[in-house]
């Protein structure tokens, strides 16, 4: 255990002196500026992400309901299914 600690932070070092040494030299290197385009706005990744959670809801709750719950799957998207499933939560002794 102390051998591959030794050899971690031997390593450690050895890649602090490279980056230190091409940080020196990088400044005598012109930068050259990049514009980035972005191949999916961030605010489509937004809508994208909100979409599949919601599938993954709707098909998480089928799911435990029909096969789980042996009840139907069509059942779910009732009214009167979720007033049932809050009842039942909210019941007292």
């Amino acid at each position: 255990m102390s051998l591959n600690n030794e050899q971690d932070s031997s390593t450690r070092i050895t890649k602090q002196k490279a980056q230190h040494n091409s940080t020196t030299t990088g400044e005598e290197k012109t930068t050259v500026n990049r514009i980035r385009v972005r191949l999916i706005p961030i605010w489509l990744r937004i809508i994208i992400v909100l979409v599949l959670l919601v599938i993954c809801i709707i098909a998480g709750a089928t799911f435990g309901y029909s096969v789980l719950g042996d009840g139907q799957a069509t059942d779910i998207f009732k009214k009167e299914t979720w007033m049932h499933m809050i009842d039942l939560v909210n019941k007292e002794n």
